[in-house]
C-alpha cells in the first residue's frame, strides 16, 4: 500500500489551533516536542512518527486524518475532515463547538 503523509493539512491545522501562541508555549502544551521541531512542521517537514501521534492527540484527531492513500483504501470523510478543522480552531468555544458538530452530523446524515 502506498501511502504519505499530508504534511500542508498537518501544518495548516497546528497553525489554525496554535493561533497566536508562540511556539514554545504550544511546545510545552503538546509536551516533549521543541519549538524548532514545531516551526520545521509548520513548514512543510515531515515529523517522526512519536511527534506526529502527540501532535494529533494535541488536535484531537486520529493519525488517519493525515494520510493520503494512492490505493483503493478508504480515505478520511469530508465530514471527518470537516470536524478536525472545527475542533483545531482556538476560537470556538465548547459550546460552539458542540452546536457546529451537530449541524454538520445532520447535514451528511442527510445525504
Amino acid at each position: 500500500m502506498n501511502s504519505e503523509l499530508n504534511t500542508s493539512l498537518l501544518a495548516g491545522m497546528l497553525k489554525a489551533k496554535r493561533g497566536s501562541t508562540g511556539l514554545r508555549n504550544t511546545a510545552a502544551q503538546i509536551g516533549d516536542i521543541s519549538s524548532a521541531t514545531l516551526s520545521r512542521i509548520e513548514q512543510g517537514k515531515l515529523p517522526d512518527v512519536e511527534t506526529f501521534i502527540k501532535i494529533c492527540k494535541w488536535l484531537e484527531v486520529t493519525t488517519e486524518t493525515f494520510i493520503i492513500s494512492n490505493t483503493k483504501t478508504k480515505n478520511v470523510s469530508s465530514k471527518d475532515k470537516i470536524l478536525a478543522h472545527l475542533r483545531a480552531d482556538r476560537e470556538l468555544d465548547p459550546e460552539t463547538m458542540k452546536m457546529l458538530t451537530q449541524v454538520i452530523d445532520l447535514a451528511y446524515n442527510r445525504i
